[in-house]
């Protein structure tokens, strides 16, 4: 069972551990800084965390030490001097500089070094050494494409899911807002729109199952079947069992089929987690009731996992990387909007809030 937790917030970088007297805050880094994601690199060790440093802009700093001692390193830059995309929904035209570090994650484990990072605007870069330097997926990049993507709840197109198959680290799968789900199958050289069955409730008739306008919240794999693909979407979960090819709709989802965040059980597709808002308009939960819906066959079901969760005039929204399980799948972590955070070591059975006083939580990342 992991005994470490790191909570990127809008404060700082909060480090949690679990001792014999339970799961307790022992220390911050980069106090009063929005940390909006952070890597746990298990091939090396590292932490590699993203920090705004709102004048200066957003950096990236590694730690061989558990966060002790921390290094800059290199940040993606943008290629310069070609002309701009115009945005397909505000019709302005997109920066070609680095607004967030959306997403961090390693390679695989035969890829010593490799690193990936989705950012807004949209874009993908990915590093051969470990974060010294970074270049700019051109083949994604190039894509014609990119020229229809737009903000989901940003101004611009995010790459905010990147998913690396653990068995062939040459595959990987992104999620983008709003540009649908994408994949590689040669380590990024050249890319495929995938996307079957996803539907944009909110686009005019005609585009609603364009899959290159879809706005995939949040995408995630199970580790030991990476073929089964969850997908919290802006207009419902969706299920995919063919590498994120084709999409099943789920219609069972009780109490919301919206939301941001979605865990996958590492050993058992079938077995996923969600947090569900009351709708795009009311970003609270169903009733003022706060819960995790858990499926344990496929969609077919959902149960409210309640136990320990305030159900009274609860008001939290859970961002899309703030919902984390660990390998084992048994304990999960979850913070929100409002600085709560929540941990539970029986699969969502029952769960502890660790805190109350915490910063806005942006992400959630087990060690």
């Amino acid at each position: 069972m992991s005994t470490k937790l790191y909570l990127g917030t809008r404060k700082g970088l909060i480090h949690v551990e679990r001792g014999p007297g339970g799961w307790e805050i022992k220390r911050t880094s980069f106090l009063g800084v929005p940390v909006p994601m952070l890597l746990p690199d298990s091939r090396d060790g590292r932490l590699i965390a993203a920090v705004e440093h709102g004048h200066y802009g957003g950096k990236l700093h590694a730690s061989g030490d558990d966060g002790s001692t921390w290094t800059e390193i290199a940040v993606p830059v943008y290629p310069q001097g070609e002309e701009p995309v115009i945005c397909a929904m505000s019709q302005k035209p997109i920066p070609q500089s680095l607004e967030k570090i959306w997403a961090l994650e390693a390679g695989g484990a035969d890829e010593p070094g490799v690193l990936w990072c989705g950012t807004v605007p949209g874009a993908l870069f990915k590093s051969a050494d470990g974060g010294a330097s970074w270049q700019i997926v051109e083949g994604l990049w190039n894509r014609p494409e990119r020229k229809e993507w737009f903000g989901g709840g940003m101004d611009w197109p995010g790459i905010h899911s990147i998913c690396v198959d653990p068995r062939d680290s040459r595959h990987v799968t992104l999620g983008i807002s709003c540009g649908g789900v994408w994949d590689t199958r040669d380590g990024g050289a050249t890319w495929n729109l995938l996307g079957k069955g996803l539907v944009a409730d909110f686009m005019p008739p005609g585009e609603q199952e364009n899959p290159n306008i879809q706005d995939a919240h949040r995408i995630a794999c199970c580790a030991s079947n990476p073929d089964h693909f969850w997908l919290q979407h802006h207009c419902g979960i969706y299920y995919s069992t063919d590498a994120a090819k084709t999409w099943e709709r789920i219609h069972s989802a009780d109490p919301s089929d919206f939301g941001f965040a979605v865990a996958v059980h590492p050993h058992d597709p079938l077995t996923a987690w969600f947090v569900p808002g009351a709708n795009d308009d009311r970003r609270v939960p169903v009733d003022a009731s706060l819960c995790v819906m858990r499926t344990r066959d496929g969609g077919k079901t959902f149960e409210p996992l309640r136990n320990g969760l305030p159900q009274h005039h609860a008001y939290h929204l859970v961002y899309r990387h703030c919902l984390e399980v660990t390998g084992d799948g048994n304990t999960l972590a979850f913070g929100s909007t409002t600085g709560s955070v929540w941990i539970s070591e029986d699969s969502g059975e029952n769960w502890q809030r660790l805190s109350a006083d915490l910063p806005p939580v942006y992400c959630v990342r087990f060690g």
